[in-house]
């Protein structure tokens, strides 16, 4: 039991003393960034989707 208790001691010593922390501006450009790429890789996605979709209509009605 002594070894649980010493875990979490360490690992609540760790989180308050020795992590660094983003600031929130850092934290609200990166949350901005994946917004920025997430809806990018979406649309090229997207795209690619309606292009395939269309291809096989076209080869299914040729054939």
């Amino acid at each position: 039991m002594s070894k649980v208790i010493t875990f979490f001691k360490d690992s609540y010593e760790e989180l308050s003393q020795k992590v660094t922390w983003p600031k929130y501006g850092e934290l609200q450009n990166s949350a901005i960034l994946v917004l920025v790429a997430s809806l990018i890789f979406a649309l090229v996605i997207g795209a690619i989707d309606y292009a395939f979709e269309n291809l096989m209509e076209f080869i299914y009605q040729e054939f």
